[in-house]
Protein backbone atom coordinates (compact mmCIF):
# COMPACT_ATOMS: atom_id res chain seq x y z
CA UNK A 1 0.00 0.00 0.00
CA UNK A 2 1.32 3.44 -0.92
CA UNK A 3 1.61 6.17 1.70
CA UNK A 4 1.06 9.90 1.26
CA UNK A 5 1.69 12.77 3.66
CA UNK A 6 -0.68 15.71 3.07
CA UNK A 7 -0.36 19.00 4.93
CA UNK A 8 -3.30 21.34 5.43
CA UNK A 9 -5.74 18.44 5.10
CA UNK A 10 -8.56 19.59 7.38
CA UNK A 11 -10.46 21.58 4.74
CA UNK A 12 -10.47 22.78 1.15
CA UNK A 13 -8.11 21.19 -1.35
CA UNK A 14 -6.19 19.23 1.29
CA UNK A 15 -9.35 17.52 2.52
CA UNK A 16 -10.49 16.83 -1.05
CA UNK A 17 -7.12 15.28 -1.89
CA UNK A 18 -7.21 13.14 1.26
CA UNK A 19 -10.65 11.83 0.35
CA UNK A 20 -9.56 11.18 -3.23
CA UNK A 21 -6.37 9.29 -2.34
CA UNK A 22 -8.12 7.31 0.39
CA UNK A 23 -10.66 6.18 -2.21
CA UNK A 24 -7.72 4.96 -4.30
CA UNK A 25 -6.44 2.86 -1.39
CA UNK A 26 -3.62 5.10 -0.17
CA UNK A 27 -2.47 5.06 3.43
CA UNK A 28 -2.45 8.68 4.66
CA UNK A 29 -0.70 10.84 7.21
CA UNK A 30 -2.46 14.21 7.44
CA UNK A 31 -1.76 17.48 9.19
CA UNK A 32 -3.54 20.75 9.99
CA UNK A 33 -3.68 23.26 12.81
CA UNK A 34 -7.33 22.57 13.76
CA UNK A 35 -7.38 19.27 15.72
CA UNK A 36 -11.16 18.73 15.59
CA UNK A 37 -11.49 19.40 11.86
CA UNK A 38 -8.47 17.19 11.19
CA UNK A 39 -9.90 14.39 13.32
CA UNK A 40 -13.10 14.47 11.25
CA UNK A 41 -11.12 13.95 8.04
CA UNK A 42 -9.12 11.16 9.69
CA UNK A 43 -12.31 9.40 10.76
CA UNK A 44 -13.60 9.57 7.20
CA UNK A 45 -10.39 8.46 5.45
CA UNK A 46 -8.68 6.21 8.00
CA UNK A 47 -5.69 8.56 8.03
CA UNK A 48 -3.19 9.09 10.80
CA UNK A 49 -3.87 12.64 12.00
CA UNK A 50 -1.14 14.80 13.55
CA UNK A 51 -2.34 18.29 14.40
CA UNK A 52 0.14 21.13 14.46
CA UNK A 53 1.75 24.00 12.58
CA UNK A 54 4.06 23.09 9.69
CA UNK A 55 6.15 26.17 10.50
CA UNK A 56 7.17 24.43 13.75
CA UNK A 57 10.29 22.25 13.25
CA UNK A 58 9.23 19.90 16.05
CA UNK A 59 5.90 19.28 14.34
CA UNK A 60 7.62 18.59 11.01
CA UNK A 61 9.87 16.09 12.75
CA UNK A 62 6.79 14.35 14.14
CA UNK A 63 5.26 14.16 10.68
CA UNK A 64 8.47 12.70 9.27
CA UNK A 65 8.56 10.07 12.00
CA UNK A 66 4.97 9.07 11.22
CA UNK A 67 5.96 8.53 7.58
CA UNK A 68 9.23 6.76 8.38
CA UNK A 69 7.80 3.36 7.45
CA UNK A 70 7.89 4.37 3.80
CA UNK A 71 6.62 7.44 1.96
CA UNK A 72 5.57 7.56 -1.70
CA UNK A 73 4.08 11.05 -1.92
CA UNK A 74 4.47 14.35 -0.09
CA UNK A 75 1.81 17.00 -0.71
CA UNK A 76 2.82 20.43 0.55
CA UNK A 77 -0.63 22.02 0.61
CA UNK A 78 -0.70 23.99 3.88
CA UNK A 79 -0.30 27.73 3.37
CA UNK A 80 -1.32 31.10 4.74
CA UNK A 81 -2.46 34.35 3.13
CA UNK A 82 -0.90 36.50 5.81
CA UNK A 83 -2.81 39.48 7.20
CA UNK A 84 -6.35 40.05 5.94
CA UNK A 85 -7.66 42.24 4.46
CA UNK A 86 -4.60 41.71 2.31
CA UNK A 87 -2.51 44.91 2.18
CA UNK A 88 -0.63 46.46 -0.70
CA UNK A 89 3.12 45.94 -0.59
CA UNK A 90 3.74 49.48 0.64
CA UNK A 91 1.73 48.63 3.78
CA UNK A 92 2.78 44.99 4.28
CA UNK A 93 4.74 44.66 7.53
CA UNK A 94 8.03 42.87 6.91
CA UNK A 95 7.37 40.67 9.95
CA UNK A 96 4.08 39.50 8.40
CA UNK A 97 5.83 38.68 5.13
CA UNK A 98 8.43 36.71 7.07
CA UNK A 99 5.63 34.68 8.68
CA UNK A 100 4.07 33.98 5.27
CA UNK A 101 7.41 32.82 3.90
CA UNK A 102 7.96 30.64 6.97
CA UNK A 103 4.72 28.73 6.31
CA UNK A 104 4.61 28.78 2.51
CA UNK A 105 8.29 28.29 1.63
CA UNK A 106 10.50 27.34 4.56
CA UNK A 107 8.11 24.77 6.01
CA UNK A 108 7.71 22.89 2.71
CA UNK A 109 11.48 22.85 2.26
CA UNK A 110 12.00 21.65 5.82
CA UNK A 111 9.51 18.84 5.34
CA UNK A 112 11.04 17.90 1.98
CA UNK A 113 14.47 17.68 3.59
CA UNK A 114 13.09 15.49 6.38
CA UNK A 115 11.41 12.92 4.12
CA UNK A 116 13.56 13.08 0.98
CA UNK A 117 15.72 10.03 1.80
CA UNK A 118 12.62 7.85 1.92
CA UNK A 119 11.19 9.38 -1.25
CA UNK A 120 14.48 8.73 -3.06
CA UNK A 121 14.45 5.10 -1.93
CA UNK A 122 10.88 4.52 -3.17
CA UNK A 123 11.19 6.80 -6.23
CA UNK A 124 8.34 8.80 -4.81
CA UNK A 125 6.85 12.17 -5.70
CA UNK A 126 6.42 15.66 -4.28
CA UNK A 127 3.37 17.80 -5.08
CA UNK A 128 3.80 21.43 -4.08
CA UNK A 129 0.55 23.39 -4.30
CA UNK A 130 1.15 26.81 -5.81
CA UNK A 131 -1.04 29.56 -7.28
CA UNK A 132 -1.49 31.79 -10.30
CA UNK A 133 -0.56 34.58 -7.85
CA UNK A 134 3.00 33.29 -8.27
CA UNK A 135 3.08 34.50 -11.87
CA UNK A 136 0.47 37.29 -12.05
CA UNK A 137 0.47 40.87 -10.74
CA UNK A 138 -2.69 40.88 -8.64
CA UNK A 139 -2.91 43.93 -6.40
CA UNK A 140 -2.73 43.12 -2.65
CA UNK A 141 -1.53 39.58 -3.40
CA UNK A 142 2.14 40.58 -3.27
CA UNK A 143 3.07 38.81 -0.05
CA UNK A 144 1.27 35.56 -0.83
CA UNK A 145 2.32 35.66 -4.50
CA UNK A 146 5.94 36.21 -3.56
CA UNK A 147 5.85 33.15 -1.31
CA UNK A 148 4.34 31.00 -4.05
CA UNK A 149 6.85 32.27 -6.61
CA UNK A 150 9.61 31.24 -4.23
CA UNK A 151 8.01 27.82 -3.78
CA UNK A 152 7.86 27.40 -7.56
CA UNK A 153 11.55 28.18 -8.05
CA UNK A 154 12.45 25.94 -5.11
CA UNK A 155 10.48 23.16 -6.83
CA UNK A 156 12.12 23.88 -10.18
CA UNK A 157 15.63 23.54 -8.75
CA UNK A 158 14.67 20.51 -6.67
CA UNK A 159 13.43 18.77 -9.81
CA UNK A 160 16.84 19.31 -11.43
CA UNK A 161 18.67 18.07 -8.34
CA UNK A 162 16.48 15.01 -7.75
CA UNK A 163 15.87 13.26 -11.09
CA UNK A 164 14.71 10.09 -9.35
CA UNK A 165 11.86 11.88 -7.57
CA UNK A 166 8.91 13.39 -9.44
CA UNK A 167 8.52 17.04 -8.40
CA UNK A 168 5.33 18.82 -9.46
CA UNK A 169 4.37 22.39 -8.62
CA UNK A 170 0.71 22.70 -9.41
CA UNK A 171 -1.73 25.61 -9.66
CA UNK A 172 -5.27 24.55 -8.66
CA UNK A 173 -6.88 27.76 -9.90
CA UNK A 174 -9.64 29.53 -7.99
CA UNK A 175 -11.59 27.28 -5.64
CA UNK A 176 -14.59 27.75 -3.39
CA UNK A 177 -12.64 27.70 -0.14
CA UNK A 178 -12.44 29.62 3.09
CA UNK A 179 -9.02 30.92 2.05
CA UNK A 180 -10.36 32.54 -1.11
CA UNK A 181 -13.23 34.00 0.91
CA UNK A 182 -10.78 35.38 3.47
CA UNK A 183 -8.92 37.06 0.62
CA UNK A 184 -12.09 39.02 -0.17
CA UNK A 185 -12.84 37.18 -3.41
CA UNK A 186 -16.19 35.79 -4.57
CA UNK A 187 -15.55 32.20 -3.52
CA UNK A 188 -19.13 31.12 -4.28
CA UNK A 189 -18.50 31.73 -7.98
CA UNK A 190 -15.43 29.46 -7.99
CA UNK A 191 -15.50 25.69 -8.57
CA UNK A 192 -15.30 23.34 -5.59
CA UNK A 193 -11.85 22.08 -4.56
CA UNK A 194 -12.90 18.57 -5.57
CA UNK A 195 -12.35 19.59 -9.22
CA UNK A 196 -8.69 20.46 -8.64
CA UNK A 197 -8.32 17.32 -6.49
CA UNK A 198 -9.57 15.22 -9.42
CA UNK A 199 -6.97 16.83 -11.68
CA UNK A 200 -4.17 16.17 -9.21
CA UNK A 201 -5.41 12.62 -8.67
CA UNK A 202 -4.76 12.07 -12.38
CA UNK A 203 -1.37 13.74 -12.09
CA UNK A 204 -0.37 11.43 -9.24
CA UNK A 205 -1.67 8.30 -10.94
CA UNK A 206 -0.06 8.99 -14.33
CA UNK A 207 3.24 10.37 -12.95
CA UNK A 208 4.22 12.75 -15.76
CA UNK A 209 7.63 14.45 -15.80
CA UNK A 210 8.54 16.97 -13.12
CA UNK A 211 7.25 20.44 -13.90
CA UNK A 212 4.59 23.10 -13.38
CA UNK A 213 1.01 22.03 -14.04
CA UNK A 214 -2.39 23.69 -13.90
CA UNK A 215 -5.52 21.84 -12.79
CA UNK A 216 -7.41 23.38 -15.71
CA UNK A 217 -4.91 21.92 -18.19
CA UNK A 218 -5.02 18.50 -16.57
CA UNK A 219 -8.82 18.43 -16.72
CA UNK A 220 -9.03 19.56 -20.35
CA UNK A 221 -11.01 17.02 -22.35
CA UNK A 222 -10.52 14.49 -19.55
CA UNK A 223 -7.21 13.40 -21.01
CA UNK A 224 -4.17 12.26 -19.03
CA UNK A 225 -1.46 14.87 -18.40
CA UNK A 226 1.19 15.53 -21.03
CA UNK A 227 4.14 17.82 -21.22
CA UNK A 228 2.01 20.48 -22.94
CA UNK A 229 0.07 20.79 -19.68
CA UNK A 230 3.13 22.53 -18.30
CA UNK A 231 1.86 25.94 -17.29
CA UNK A 232 3.10 29.38 -18.06
CA UNK A 233 1.60 32.64 -16.82
CA UNK A 234 -2.14 32.95 -17.34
Amino acid sequence: MKTALITGASRGLGRALARSLAADGWNLVIDARDPSALAAVAAETGATAIAGDVADPAHRAELARAAAGGLDLLVNNASTLGPTPMPRLDALPVADLAAVLATNVLAPLGLIQAVLPGLRERRGAILNITSDAAVEDYETWGGYGTSKAALEQLSNVLAAEEPGVAVWWADPGEMNTGMLRAAGEDADAAPPPEEAAAAFRTLIADRPPSGRYRAAGLLAEGRPPRQDDLAGPR
